[in-house]
């Protein structure tokens, strides 16, 4: 995992790997507003609702669960708790010593991620692999994801097959399909000798207590179809109320992260198995996942957890763009990770705090995200926490004498009025650390102060 932060890291990005970020983002933002805009008369709308229903879930959480306990143990599910990442890993893995179980194949989930589950069975003699295409590529090369939808926007097709290629799944072959087709062969004997199926929840329905899954691989399917066993890992967020309210936020979803009306493979599980069924699960597993959520849930970004992992707000911020996922050290990058993984790191949250200062605050974020999660108000709110605990400053010059200056009409226009001279100042000669630190990275645009007052003195003539 990377160490650096954010902005040195960033600034050490290669041309190609950022250009590859910029415009596969840009492309699935833009696509994703006209096909938003295409098919619904007014979206936003929409989004609003659907925020609503997620912080109904959020605020009302010591209800719900208790619901979808008990709706899928009636299902035949059987339920675990866990308050930690380590508490997860060792559910998973008593779960797989009680059936002698020694192999696992896994669909994407941001939540085992989380919890670096892989490496931790792995310690255990336990092969957890990934059948995720970009999840696998990343598990090979020992990697970590860079896009909470696409986890190897940051690779080219060389880079993947030469990895193929040194895995001994083919001589070098960049052509997509040949890539496709071979990690299609060997993943298939992979899910029939695994012995169980790990998957996550995109939401879990209080109302049926069905779990429901999207993908557009269909590996999820594999992983639940020859294995006798399925393990669930989902964040206690990830609750809906009702079935009808699927209709919404799988329609958002999908249109959000991809693109798409509809991904390719929306599934509902509702437990192991009927006796009439021939194949499936015969054992079925859920494992509801704190892991710091409950302390969100505790603090003034609770809207956080509003989140359904659609990557909307990666895809637009330019700081993203410019650094990429990596550079945001936690599985969840972009804004949304600007404001969850300081959350989430508990007491090592000075250790992230530069990532809340990651951002414009141009609120582009807020306006992408499907359920209206206010992101910048809670950079925000993060800020002040950072300041209040005295966590580092990150780079950012003092402030005061900018506070001063913008509260004094008089002093105001002055600075206005001179200000053109910093046109024509070195400013990489300022004699100034602070400064001199800020300017590293950061270019000033050339100074237009006055302009406005000027325009609107001539407009209202």
């Amino acid at each position: 995992m990377v160490t650096e932060k954010i902005d040195q890291f960033a600034a050490t990005l290669p041309a190609e790997k950022r250009r590859s970020v910029y415009e596969s983002t840009k492309a699935t933002h833009e696509k994703r507003t006209k096909v938003l805009f295409d098919h619904f008369p007014d979206p936003n709308r929409l989004r609003l609702i659907a925020g609503e229903i997620k912080q109904h879930v959020i605020e009302n959480l010591d209800t719900y669960l208790p619901a979808v306990e008990a709706k899928l143990q009636s299902h035949g599910v059987i339920v675990h708790w866990a308050a930690t990442a380590e508490a997860a890993n060792e559910a998973v893995l008593g779960i797989m010593r009680a059936r002698g179980a020694t192999k696992m194949v896994k669909a994407k989930t941001m939540v085992s991620e989380e919890i670096e589950l892989e490496p931790f069975l792995k310690k255990h003699g336990i092969e957890a692999l990934e059948t995720d295409l970009g999840e696998f590529i990343v598990q090979i090369d020992h990697d970590h994801p860079s896009h909470i939808v696409r986890p190897i926007i940051h690779k080219s097709r060389r880079e993947i097959a030469t990895s193929f290629e040194r895995e001994g799944l083919g001589a070098y072959n960049d052509d997509p399909g040949t890539i496709t087709r071979r990690a299609r062969e060997f993943l298939r004997q992979k899910y029939l000798q695994a012995d169980v199926g790990l998957t996550g929840a995109n939401f879990v329905s209080a109302e049926s207590g069905r779990i429901v899954l999207v993908t557009n691989e269909g590996n999820s399917r594999f992983c639940l179809a020859a294995t006798k066993c399925h393990i669930a890992l989902v964040g206690i967020e990830k609750i809906l109320p009702r079935d009808r309210d699927l209709a919404l936020l799988l329609n958002l979803l999908a249109r959000s992260a991809t693109a798409q009306q509809l991904t390719v493979y929306t599934e509902f599980i509702s437990g192991p198995k009927a006796a009439s069924q021939p194949d499936g699960p015969e054992e079925m597993h859920v494992i509801f996942v704190d892991n710091g959520r409950t302390d969100v849930l505790a603090s003034e970004c609770r809207d956080i957890l509003r989140c359904i992992r659609c990557g909307a707000c990666l895809n637009v911020c330019p700081i993203y763009r410019q650094a990429s996922g990596h550079a945001y050290r936690s599985v969840y990058p972009g804004p949304v990770g600007a404001v969850l993984s300081p959350l989430l790191a508990g007491e090592k949250f000075p250790d992230k705090v530069d990532l809340v200062k990651a951002s414009s605050l141009c609120g582009a974020c807020n306006e992408v995200c499907p359920v209206n999660i206010p992101i910048p108000d809670l950079l925000l709110r993060l800020r002040d926490k950072a300041k209040r605990e005295g966590a580092p400053s990150c780079g950012t010059p003092p402030m005061g004498a900018w506070a001063l200056l913008a509260s004094q009409p008089t002093a105001w226009k002055a600075a206005l009025f001179g200000g053109k001279v910093m046109n024509y100042l070195p400013l990489n000669l300022l004699p100034i650390p602070a400064a001199q630190a800020w300017l590293k990275t950061r270019t000033l645009p050339a100074w237009r102060g006055g302009e406005f007052r000027r325009w609107l003195k001539n407009r209202t003539r």
